[in-house]
């Protein structure tokens, strides 16, 4: 599993960006495993699954692996 830093998240349309040094993909609220959607924050380490569909890049079974740095 790859793991990333949770840049931004929109709740509204349940969607969030992870970012690494390489990369930034998006998830779906449906992607999100261990906790709900709403329980992510902005800062936080979590590990995902890479899927290449026909819109590109996105995460799946993204967990959260730490608390956010304050």
């Amino acid at each position: 599993m790859s793991q990333g830093t949770i840049k931004s998240l929109d709740s509204e349309q349940g969607i969030g960006y992870i970012e690494t040094d390489q990369q930034q993909v998006s998830f779906l609220r449906s992607n999100v495993q261990d906790v709900v959607f709403e329980e992510l924050q902005e800062g936080q380490t979590v590990e995902y699954e890479i899927e290449t569909g026909a819109q590109g890049q996105t995460a799946t079974s993204v967990r959260p692996i730490a608390q956010p740095v304050a």
